[in-house]
């Protein structure tokens, strides 16, 4: 799409096409239907000026006395400015009135628009020359582009985005590059490749034009490889492009030039965030000589302003982040102040603080809280990890980080934290014994459990040379947990039993929950009736602590217990009760534990159809994690085979096979539970629901989506159904988003549960 030039007014005609931004365009087109000032920000390079100028060619129509382009890029005396806007309109100034006032006269009578450019450096003037220009003409309406806004009454301000990656960005570098040279192509071989470079690039149309440049001598692959030094990569631009615009750090300059000395030096030490960051970080990091705490919050609102630093949310919690492009400017700058390395250290420092306060203060209130803000925080606190200023540090925050780890969906990083962090400090020191007690928790987690017999045997050597009696109770409990793991479940209860004994009454005493629901859960697979009374003595705790973690582990283990008695309606009510609980975590392992009970007792009630999908949903969470139920013991095992057997006999193969599937769709622990949850007539507990009649309703989909959406019911990749319906893989891709769009859906899984369930039953 290019630009059309008004009959009335200034607008310079596009030398290139227009990728993307269709919705953008149209929702500018909307706002100015009704909004008299419109003013378009967002970060430098982002495209505000193309935007607008398409926008105001589009809209012709409604302003039919002109549309002008007011530029004010070169202008440095704010006194000017009404002398650019005359002059752009086409008015002489004779000097009989100041300019402005003959302005207003001017347009005072004129349904047009002004387009207000570049308006970041001279915003109380552009302010002035909008507020009077409105006042002036009822008709009139002002579209500005700045990275602040212009703070008057009646303004209206879109913020305007990156392009989105892979979609508008890979376009907008295709139709690029193809100009400079013609014969680039985007295959199958360099589509990554592509998809990197635009996404390290932030999706930013400027520095995806000067990276197409670049593609005239380089391959995508080695543009992509030095994007390190992408100030110097970055140059070479247009020369009709304003001097600020023609290259990447020329840009940058432009916006750090704009910002006063605090503001300079606050972005310079918010570079040491990795990703999205809170307002206390940035208090607790970046203040100090230059910038003090108090002012921290008025200066990130300054620089929010000014589109340097961004606002977002990470699951209701309101954050800040660069973009990495501004990130790793305000990192050389930092660089060069020879403020880095103290910068690093309190960054680190901070998050040690943050991690060690979840675990100090875990067996009570907040947990999913915690785990939330954990979660937001990972960036950062790999980050942090990876300071390797002190082996000794990191193996404490690696440490500190166990329920993140444990509870929070984050095994794998763990163990390599762990490992890596023990490997860098061999030392005797009590941050050691800590460290492999709860490697040995990440391992067993993992069904590792021969590496975490060594984790605990040197952690419980460690543990008596240094004298540290909650490291020889960590140990003894984790002892009980791999031997109830490897079946020898005698030795598992004394074992816990110990534990439970010695284990210290006050402020800590809700942590030998964790020890009881797992005593609870040994004494049910040796038939002990003592197994309910310890599950319910290790509610009573959790819930007098407000320890909701806790207290759903010892519901699965209640759950358990009344479903090995024969008490399904029990065992069901139990196990539901500790996945209401389980949505405000993200723990595989814990949902994927209750899920297999709740299947259990599903199928042991009759209802075998709902027992196949619980199970489907199981399945798909223990691949998910990279494990499977046999890792937490023999018993759990047996019992998951005869529930698959019976549920299988009891639906047929295909039947069974198809239930397996729809349950695979729900596949992360959130939509799980709420499956597992949902008591809609036919997916309930209790009885077996009819058969689902055929789909009678026509699909959504075109025949060839139906095609690709059979395949990847049948577990296909992308590529290898470009293979088979000889099609590119970028076809695919797109068929493949379309079917997401059309249906609802985030994942593959959930396409083929939908084709699963929406196929005829077999004969």
């Amino acid at each position: 799409m290019t630009s059309l030039i008004p009959e009335t007014g200034n607008l310079p005609a596009a030398f290139t096409t227009f990728v993307g931004r269709r919705h953008d365009i149209a929702e500018v087109r909307r706002v100015l239907g009704s909004a008299r000032l419109l003013t378009l920000t967002g970060v430098g390079g982002v495209g505000k000026t193309r935007l607008a100028l398409e926008a105001a060619a589009a809209s012709r129509k409604a302003f039919p006395d002109g549309t002008w382009l007011v530029d004010l890029a070169s202008v440095r005396d704010p006194s000017s400015v009404a002398s650019a806007a005359a002059t752009a309109v086409g008015i002489m100034d004779l000097g009989v009135r100041p300019t402005l006032d003959q302005l207003a006269a001017h347009l005072a009578g004129r349904r047009a628009l002004i387009l207000l450019d570049n308006c970041e450096h001279l915003i109380e003037a552009c302010a002035e020359l909008a507020g009077t220009l409105l006042s002036a003409g009822p008709e009139l309406h002002i579209l500005a582009t700045s990275r602040q806004t212009l703070g008057i009454a009646g303004e209206h301000v879109i913020t305007v985005a990156p392009l989105s990656v892979p979609d508008e960005a890979v376009e907008l570098l295709r139709d690029r590059a193809t100009a400079l040279r013609p014969g680039f192509r985007i295959t199958d071989a360099n589509w990554n490749a592509v998809v990197r470079l635009c996404d390290g690039l932030d999706g930013l149309p400027l520095a995806i034009e000067l990276a197409a440049s670049r593609l005239r001598t380089l391959t995508v692959e080695q543009t992509v490889d030095r994007l390190e030094d992408r100030f110097t990569l970055l140059t070479g631009g247009s020369r009709t492009a304003r001097p600020h615009q023609r290259t990447l750090r020329a840009l940058i300059d432009w916006s750090y030039e704009l910002c006063g000395p605090a503001e300079r030096l606050l972005w310079n030490r918010l570079s040491v965030f990795t990703g999205s960051f809170s307002l206390d970080a940035a208090e607790d990091i970046c203040a100090g000589e230059g910038v003090p705490r108090h002012e921290v919050l008025d200066l990130l609102d300054r620089l929010v302003t000014q589109s340097v630093v961004l606002t977002t949310e990470y699951e209701g919690l309101p954050r800040y982040r660069l973009l990495e492009t501004i990130r790793q400017y305000g990192r050389e700058r930092l660089t060069e102040s020879g403020e880095e390395t103290h910068l690093l250290r309190r960054q680190r420092d901070f998050y040690v603080a943050l991690a060690q306060r979840s675990a100090d203060h875990w067996y009570g209130p907040g947990q999913e809280d915690a785990l939330k803000r954990l979660r937001a925080e990972h960036a950062n606190l790999l980050a942090a990890l990876d300071c390797g200023a002190d082996p000794q540090v990191t193996l404490a925050l690696a440490t500190a980080l166990r329920f993140h780890w444990c509870a929070g969906g984050f095994l794998g990083e763990g163990r390599r934290w762990l490992d890596r962090a023990l490997t860098a400090a061999p030392e005797p020191t009590v941050a050691r014994a800590r460290a492999l007690w709860v490697a040995a928790w990440v391992a067993l987690l993992q069904g590792d459990h021969s590496t975490a017999d060594e984790r605990l045997d040197e952690a419980g050597e460690l543990g008596e040379q240094v004298d540290d009696p909650e490291v020889i109770a960590y140990v003894t409990g984790f002892r009980g947990t791999s031997a109830l793991f490897r079946g020898r479940i005698e030795e598992a209860v004394s074992l816990f039993q110990r534990v439970i004994a010695t284990h210290p009454a006050g402020a800590d005493e809700a942590s030998v929950v964790f020890v009881l629901f797992q005593l609870a859960a040994a004494q049910t697979h040796i038939g002990d009736p003592r197994a309910a009374e310890t599950g319910e003595r290790a509610v009573v705790i959790a819930a007098a602590h407000g320890d909701r973690w806790g207290r759903t582990h010892a519901l699965w283990a209640l759950g358990y217990d009344a479903w090995a008695r024969g008490d399904l309606e029990a065992s069901m009510a139990l196990t539901r009760a500790g996945l209401e609980i389980e949505r405000g975590f993200n723990d595989h392992i814990a949902t994927s534990l209750m899920l297999e009970v709740l299947a259990w007792a599903t199928a042991s009630s009759g209802d075998y159809e709902r027992a196949g999908r619980l199970l489907g949903a199981v399945r798909c969470l223990w691949q998910n994690i990279g494990t499977s139920i046999s890792a937490f013991g023999p018993r759990l095992s047996e019992y998951h085979v005869l529930c698959e057997q019976s549920v299988a006999q009891a639906l047929g193969p295909a039947a069974y096979e198809r239930a397996l599937v729809v349950g695979g769709s729900h596949d992360s622990p959130g939509q799980a539970i709420d499956f597992a949850l949902n008591t809609d007539p036919g997916t309930g507990t209790g009885t077996r629901p009819e058969p689902a009649a055929p789909v009678t309703t026509p699909s959504p989909l075109t025949r060839r989506e139906r095609d690709v959406a059979a395949l990847v019911a049948k577990g296909m990749s992308n590529r290898q159904i470009a293979a088979a319906l000889v099609l590119s893989q970028r076809t695919v891709d797109g068929h493949v988003e379309n079917i997401r769009a059309k249906l609802g859906f985030r994942s593959r899984a959930q396409i083929a549960g939908w084709w699963a369930e929406n196929q005829p039953p077999m004969p």
